[in-house]
C-alpha cells in the first residue's frame, strides 16, 4: 500500500526538494548514542489556567518539539480554531539538572491552509468553507527547521482524512500526506479508523530521514477499543517524506487502568511517541477513568517499544485475526509514581537540552482540554542510561 502526497505548487516543491538535499547530508546516526534506562524528574511547572498571551487563550497543549539551534520550543494548541485561530507557541523553558525553573512563551504563529487562510472554527466553515483542525503533534525537521503536524481529521463537515501536514517555520502549508486506505477515517460507519483515536503520535526517526506515526486507538478491523479486561493492538506506521508507506508494526495497548466506576467512562490509548535510536521508541500510554462521582483521574506510563523482531503488518487488514508478531515494550516510567500533586492529560513528548553529564532531558505536557479544573503542566525529567 502507497499513499503519496498531493501535488501543489511549484514553491512548495522546490522547499520540498531542497529539504531532500538537506536531508543528504544528516548523519546516518545523529541519535543512535541515546540510550534510555529510567527516568529521574527534575521538575514540574505550569500554565495558569486562562493564561492569555498576544490575544489568545493558552490551552490545549498536545505536543511540543526542541530546537537545540535557538534554544527554542514549539509548543501545538489542537484548539479547532474555537478560542483563537488554530496555532503554535514558541517558549523558552529554564531548566537543568538541579531544577526546572520556569517557562516563557515568546512567540505565537497562526497555522494556515492552502489557501493561506487561518484554520475557520467549525461554525465559520459552515459559512466560509475550508478545513477543520485538530492537530495533536508537532516536529521540527531537522534538515531546515520547518514544521510536521498530524490531524487526527475530521468527516463531519469536510470529510478531511487524519493527515500529516508539512508547514514552514511559520506555519504556512507546504504538503499533506494522506493515510493509506486501512487508516482513512471517512469510511463507511464502522470500517477504518475511529473518530478521535486516529494520527496522535508523531516522530522523525532517529536519523531525521522518515517520519513515524502512532494510532491512539486501533481501527474498527483491527477490534475493540481497550477495556478494563483486555488491551487492543494499534498500528504505527513509517512514512517517507513523500507520503510512501515504508513500514507499519502493530503496539500492543494495554487494558484500561485505572478501572472506572460502575456505569462509568475508562479509556486508554497512545498519545504521542519519540524516536530513541533505529528501533527504539518512547511511547504515552495515556489511561483514563471516571470514578462514582464522574471526576476524572489519569495513569500516565512511558513504555521503551521495540520494532526490531515486529511484523511488518502493511499486508493484515484485520490484527485481531492476523497472524503476526507485534513490537515489544518495556515500562520506563508509570508517572504515579512521582507522587505529584496533580498529574494530568500527558499528551506531548521531547528530547530537551543535553545536560552538563551528557545526559538528555525529556519534557511532558498535558493538554487542559480548556476545561478548569485540569492543568497544563510541563513535567522535566534527567534521562539516566541503562545500568548493565
Amino acid at each position: 500500500m502507497r499513499a503519496r502526497a498531493r501535488l501543489f505548487p511549484l514553491k512548495p516543491i522546490l522547499v520540498s526538494a531542497l529539504g531532500a538535499l538537506a536531508m543528504l547530508a544528516l548523519p546516518l546516526a545523529h541519535a543512535a548514542d541515546r540510550a534510555v534506562g529510567s527516568l529521574r524528574l527534575i521538575g514540574e511547572q505550569r500554565i495558569p489556567s486562562g493564561e492569555m498571551f498576544r490575544d489568545t487563550a493558552v490551552g490545549g497543549l498536545s505536543g511540543l518539539d526542541y530546537d537545540a539551534a535557538s534554544d527554542t520550543w514549539y509548543l501545538l494548541s489542537d484548539d479547532r480554531s474555537e478560542k483563537a485561530p488554530a496555532r503554535f507557541y514558541t517558549a523558552r523553558l529554564d531548566l537543568d539538572a538541579e531544577a526546572f525553573r520556569g517557562i516563557t512563551l515568546t512567540g505565537v504563529s497562526v497555522f494556515t491552509q492552502q489557501d493561506g487562510k487561518p484554520y475557520p472554527s467549525r461554525l465559520r466553515q459552515v459559512l466560509a468553507r475550508g478545513e477543520i483542525a485538530d492537530f495533536e503533534s508537532i516536529r521540527i525537521d531537522p534538515t531546515d527547521r520547518s514544521l510536521w503536524y498530524t490531524s487526527e481529521g475530521d468527516c463531519l463537515t469536510t470529510f478531511r482524512d487524519p493527515s500529516i501536514t508539512h508547514g514552514s517555520a511559520t506555519g504556512a502549508f507546504i504538503a499533506r500526506i494522506e493515510p493509506p486506505p486501512m487508516l482513512r477515517l471517512c469510511h463507511p460507519i464502522g470500517s477504518g479508523s475511529r473518530f478521535n483515536a486516529t494520527f496522535e503520535g508523531l516522530t522523525f526517526s532517529a536519523d531525521g530521514r522518515t517520519l513515524w506515526v502512532s494510532m491512539e486507538g486501533p481501527t474498527h478491523e483491527d477490534g475493540p477499543l481497550p477495556t478494563p479486561e483486555q488491551g487492543a493492538f494499534g498500528r504505527v506506521t513509517e512514512f517517507a517524506r513523500d507520503g510512501a508507506v515504508l513500514r507499519q508494526v502493530a503496539y500492543p495497548i494495554d487494558a484500561v487502568v485505572p478501572v472506572p466506576a460502575k456505569g462509568k467512562h475508562g479509556e486508554n490509548g497512545v498519545s504521542d511517541m519519540l524516536a530513541v535510536d533505529e528501533n527504539r521508541f518512547l511511547m504515552i500510554e495515556r489511561g483514563a477513568a471516571q470514578d462514582e462521582n464522574g471526576r476524572w483521574s489519569n495513569d500516565i506510563r512511558i513504555y521503551e517499544m521495540n520494532i526490531r523482531d515486529a511484523t511488518d503488518v502493511r499486508e493484515v487488514p484485520a490484527l485481531r485475526e492476523g497472524t503476526f508478531k507485534p513490537a515489544t515494550k518495556r515500562l520506563v516510567l508509570n508517572l504515579k509514581a512521582l507522587a505529584l500533586q496533580r498529574l494530568d492529560n500527558i499528551e506531548g513528548i521531547a528530547w530537551g537540552p543535553k545536560l552538563p553529564n551528557g545526559h538528555d532531558t525529556i519534557v511532558l505536557v498535558s493538554d487542559d482540554n480548556f476545561h478548569p479544573p485540569q492543568i497544563t503542566q510541563l513535567l522535566a525529567f534527567e534521562v539516566l542510561p541503562p545500568v548493565n
